[in-house]
């Protein structure tokens, strides 16, 4: 007798029992080659990122928020340019809070601060792999994550210290988490999109965002739940996007006034003001300190706005290599899902995927704010992905439906021609590439077509053909992308990282020259070149910019990096400024005579450095200056505190005659430099405040004469020759004592 809980018995068999059906494995079980390529293509990603990074020039601006970071916590959380709190970078901290995490544990250099990005950068990789390989298989992965690694300003911008990095991991971790939900119906993986967003946002605000009426309408449409309950997890996902977007900014108008600091890029010194305008609308539409007008403001980074801004001479070889491709591979994918289900999880991801990709491509094509070239790296997630599962799709077409066969070889055609046209683009450079291009494709196509019905053995030489036109199509991003490290290409390190050769016109010269945004000149208010410092220019020569006034634009040690590399010292690795450093690279402070102008690499000689800190006197900060670049350079120079008064765009309002006057009574501040100007038309620039703080400061305080910190002659000689072409350009440091303010 048996429980109510045994099993009942089972009828005795009396037949014999048919064989076993042969092992066959499961559908979704990877091929021998999948996780070899994958494993290869992240270590030859890990080699572009990383190959010569101690080589390279770091943002400076970023590099010394970091470095302030690590020496104050009060720092960290609102991403002061200064460990004394007195102004913030221009951008949420999100980004300098993981770099300044790393610099903490390991300290301060180049590798410490790096590393993280680096591991981001490759996660990237991995989610987008993960994420196309549910959809479309390992062939579909393998290809969006090589052409993922091999985008040229990806690799440009992952050796870098800016944000972007960072926003892209977190937008394609929002992107591939979105894509599950639509799969899965489920609430959590959505609600953990939204929060990759929302962190996103406090990487880089509103940038963070493009791509999010995509996913979200994605969601509405595909997603398994019925409507009203697409809805309520819509507007879960909502509150979860806001928590995790706003918070740092409800945090901080939390704190008083005078108990934070002022936040860089707004005009009123909140976290609200920078979100709607220096960071939000001012990006598309110009003004807010982001120039205007695209050729002639901020824009001048990248070229004209307009459609085909992406396919210009500067923006060319960066990004759009494969942007027709990834079009017709989209565009195809969605005719051949025509009649699929609402919830078909392929047309899901085309939609997502080719979505993101538009959204981004016509902001950036559109905007007339500053519009720097780096910015199209959040372009390559989603071209890459098309290129992978749109591309199969139509290899699947072509093989199988002869309405089809003419699309794929179209696509590939096209795609030869356009990396012919970027590579002729390159005068001089690599001239043997192009016809290489032309040639291995054309033979690739003429195996398509040759080998598209073939069965049995010829199958391979079908496959060979595939390979050999994704190698062509790889070829010209892979060149571009190899140049970066091997220091054979690649634009100014730092401010303005690009790939590849200069063949643009944008600030400076080329992809590789920086502008300054805002005014029509370079910083300072002066003339000169637009190329501030650093850069690693084609051919592997390392040269500063021209400075405003006629400075050179290298840091202060005139060695043509931008920072990242510890203060007073050098080596290999990195420890808290002042200490024997252990960190990578060379310190970015030291000879190099007086002070620069105002503008971006402006510093100070070793000796007045010196001087500066024996009298210091127990003040907070070691000075105050007009701009952020020379502020973030003084920074690492010293390791200690200095005050951007103007902020980078020079037009800030964080200093105040009222406040400089009480900085000084309270003994919290006794240098000043006054002169050489500042960015734009801001106060830094000759503004009604600019000039009160000026004529204060000139008439109460004590210049400081050369003499008393003993400059060499030949630094005395190089700091009047680099401002002996603008009166308006030189500056001078002034002594103030608490006497002083009547």
């Amino acid at each position: 007798m048996t429980s109510a809980t045994d099993p009942l018995p089972h009828p005795t068999v009396t037949a014999e029992a048919p064989p076993p059906a042969p092992h066959r494995a499961p559908p979704d079980r990877a091929p021998r080659w999948s996780l070899p390529a994958l494993i290869a293509i992240l270590i030859l990603a890990a080699v572009l990122y990383s190959w010569n990074l101690s080589g390279s020039g770091l943002n400076s601006f970023y590099s010394a928020a970091v470095l302030s970071g690590t020496q104050s916590w009060k720092a960290w959380f609102f991403g002061s340019l200064d460990a004394g709190n007195f102004l913030t970078v221009d951008k949420p901290p999100f980004a300098l809070m993981v770099m300044g995490l790393s610099c903490r544990v390991f300290g301060y250099g180049t590798w410490q601060m790096m590393l993280p990005m680096i591991l981001l950068a490759l996660a990237t990789i991995w989610i987008v792999h993960a994420s196309v390989k549910r959809v479309w298989g390992h062939g579909a992965a393998t290809v969006a994550a090589l052409v993922l690694a091999l985008t040229p300003i990806t690799v440009a911008i992952n050796r870098d210290n800016n944000p972007d990095t960072l926003l892209v991991f977190l937008m394609a971790g929002g992107a591939a988490l979105a894509l599950r939900a639509v799969r899965n119906g489920r609430l959590l993986p959505l609600v953990g999109s939204a929060v990759c967003f929302g962190l996103a946002f406090n990487t880089k605000m509103l940038q963070g965002y493009i791509a999010l009426p995509a996913v979200f309408a994605v969601y509405l449409y595909a997603a398994k739940p019925g409507l009203v309950k697409r809805l309520v997890n819509l507007l879960i996902a909502g509150v979860a996007l806001a928590v995790a977007g706003f918070w740092w900014a409800a945090a901080v108008s939390l704190v008083p006034a005078d108990d934070r600091p002022y936040i860089g890029g707004s005009t009123d010194g909140t976290a609200w003001d920078l979100i709607m305008g220096y960071n939000g609308l001012g990006r598309i539409l110009g003004g807010e300190g982001n120039g205007g007008g695209g050729g002639g403001g901020g824009g001048g980074f990248s070229g004209t706005a307009g459609i085909g801004r992406l396919f210009n001479d500067i923006l060319g070889g960066q990004i759009s290599w494969l942007i027709p491709f990834a079009a017709i591979a989209c565009a195809g994918g969605l005719l051949l899902r025509g009649r699929a289900p609402r919830t078909d999880p392929t047309r899901a991801a085309l939609l997502l995927w080719g979505g993101w990709t538009a959204l981004h491509y016509l902001t950036f094509a559109m905007a007339e704010g500053t519009m720097h070239p780096y910015y199209t790296t959040a372009l390559a997630p989603g071209i890459a992905a098309l290129c992978g599962g749109g591309g199969v799709m139509l290899l699947r077409a072509f093989r199988t439906d002869r309405r089809w066969a003419w699309v794929l070889p179209a696509g590939l055609a096209v795609t030869a021609v356009w990396a012919v046209v970027l590579l002729r683009r390159a005068s001089g450079w690599n001239t043997w590439l192009w016809p290489a291009v032309a040639v291995v494709m054309a033979l690739a196509i003429v195996g398509l077509l040759v080998f598209r019905s073939a069965t049995g053995l010829r199958v391979r030489l079908l496959a060979a053909s595939v390979t050999a036109a994704v190698v062509a199509a790889v070829a010209g991003p892979a060149a571009y992308a190899w140049s970066v490290p091997s220091g054979s290409g690649g634009g100014m390190g730092g401010t303005n990282p690009t790939a590849g050769p200069s063949t643009g016109t944008g600030f400076g010269g080329g992809p590789g020259g920086g502008g300054a945004p805002g005014g029509g000149g370079a910083p300072g208010g002066g003339g000169g070149r637009g190329d501030f410092g650093g850069g690693q220019l084609p051919g592997g020569t390392q040269q500063g910019g021209q400075m405003p006034g006629g400075g050179n634009g290298r840091t202060p040690d005139g060695a043509g990096e931008m920072g990242g590399a510890p203060p007073n010292g050098s080596g290999t690795g990195g420890t808290a400024p002042g200490g024997t450093a252990t960190g990578s690279g060379t310190r970015p402070g030291g000879a190099g005579g007086g002070f620069g102008g105002g503008g971006m690499g402006g510093g100070a000689s070793s000796e007045l450095i010196a001087y500066l800190k024996k009298h210091q006197d127990g003040a907070e900060w070691l000075l105050a200056v007009s701009s952020s670049q020379s502020a973030a350079q003084l920074i690492l120079s010293s390791g200690e505190p200095v005050i951007s008064m103007w902020g980078w765009s020079g037009s800030d309002n964080a200093m105040t005659l009222a406040r400089l006057k009480e900085l000084v009574k309270k003994g919290e501040l006794h240098y000043v430099q006054v002169g050489g100007g500042g960015m734009g038309g801001g106060p830094g620039g000759g503004g009604d405040v600019s000039t009160e703080v000026t004529e204060w400061v000139q008439k109460n305080g004590t210049a400081v004469k050369e003499s008393e910190y003993g400059a060499t002659a030949q630094s005395s000689s190089s700091s009047s020759s680099s401002s002996s072409s603008s009166e308006s350009n030189q500056s001078t440091v002034y002594r103030l004592d608490p006497s002083d303010v009547g």
